[in-house]
């Protein structure tokens, strides 16, 4: 198990009611599990809708069962953004 810091951006961000929290998992999955079951379905759609950044390093589409989390990182949950 990793110990590090999520940082919620956004919608993220207003649906977890707080910018940013610790994580104690070994992959991104189960850091994401956690924190969506302390929170309710608000929250569970919009990072189901999230990318992931990791230390700056984007996730993309690899299996978050399969991304390991580093001790002291960083885990930035962004959902999509409007823009023009």
């Amino acid at each position: 198990m990793a110990k590090g810091t999520m940082r919620y951006w956004a919608a993220a961000k207003a649906a977890a009611g707080t910018h940013e929290e610790p994580y104690d998992a070994a992959t991104l999955e189960d850091a994401v599990a956690a924190a969506r079951d302390a929170r309710g379905d608000e929250f569970a759609r919009v990072v189901g809708r999230s990318s992931f950044l990791i230390d700056g390093d984007p996730v993309g589409t690899r299996p978050h069962a399969s991304v390991a989390l580093p001790e002291g990182g960083v885990v930035e949950v962004l959902p999509p953004f409007a823009g023009g």
